[in-house]
């Protein structure tokens, strides 16, 4: 098939697919069929919006075929209550019981967070999975090197985030930097991709918001993210492949307790025009 045909026997002819394409890569008229421009191979983003969007499924990509796309289950769709519910109802999860996370379980997150918008869809999020607990124990130790140097080097910046007392509980024995976790999941992508703490950050947060249904806990690992964008030795010691950086890094494992309300946040600050 050529890159995009459309099913003339079953197309409605409403144009939809046009009016979606971001690039207009779709040319119709009305009374027409629809047809790709074309240079459409060549500019096409492979959104899926003229896939995803045909009421028909007379739109036929050659990236996205239609076995690939099953069909959106009305049914399933969260009320504006239960959506609530489930946004107010995520905590950052820093007690977790003594059980590691399936690879199924891992794979299964990270196939859903790739799913997360992504500037011009260049999809260039890639992962790393941390769960050996010898290796995890180890980043926190330079995690630790690092508090000593700020605490050293930037010394009015590290108190103001209280790195002393943090860096005093570290050296007695708390793991206060991943909590215990048995798993730390990196989200990195070339450095010179000026989308990337973007759209890493949203696949992070696509993660988060997974890892709830499959009943797991998670928590943006912070003191982890600011040691490897700032300190060589925790570069090092991550040991990304090389051009690639740390945009972001999640904690994940099984919550330890059990919350039953949903907390108060501050009022949000609008600004109507």
């Amino acid at each position: 098939m050529t890159f995009i045909e459309v099913n003339q026997q079953t197309c409605g002819q409403d144009g939809l697919c046009s009016a979606v394409c971001p690039a207009r890569l779709i040319n119709f008229k009305r009374g027409e069929y629809p047809t790709p421009v074309a240079e459409a191979e060549e500019l096409c983003i492979r959104c899926g919006h003229c896939v995803s969007v045909c009421p028909s499924s007379s739109l036929l990509h050659a990236d996205m075929p239609l076995a690939n796309c099953p069909q959106i289950q009305p049914e399933m769709f969260l009320s504006p209550e239960q959506c609530e519910q489930f946004l107010r109802s995520r905590r950052s999860i820093r007690n977790y019981r003594d059980k590691s996370v399936s690879r199924e379980s891992l794979q299964k997150l990270i196939e859903l967070a790739r799913y997360a918008p992504t500037g011009h869809n260049t999809q260039t999020v890639e992962w790393l999975v941390l769960s050996d607990r010898e290796e995890l124990d180890r980043l926190v130790q330079v995690v630790g090197q690092w508090m000593r140097w700020m605490l050293a080097n930037m010394r009015e910046l590290a108190l103001s985030l209280h790195m002393d007392n943090t860096l005093e509980r570290l050296e007695q024995g708390e793991d206060v930097v991943l909590r215990g976790a048995p798993t730390l999941v990196v989200a990195h992508a070339p450095k010179e991709d000026r989308m990337a703490q973007t759209s890493c950050t949203i696949a992070l947060t696509y993660l988060e918001l997974a890892a709830t249904g499959m009943e797991l806990g998670s928590c943006w690992a912070g003191y982890f993210n600011a040691a490897v964008s700032t300190f060589p030795p925790m570069q090092q010691a991550l040991g990304l492949p090389a051009g690639q950086q740390c945009f972001g890094a999640m904690m994940l494992g099984y919550p330890k307790f059990h919350y039953n309300r949903l907390p108060e946040r501050k009022a949000p600050s609008i600004t109507w025009r």
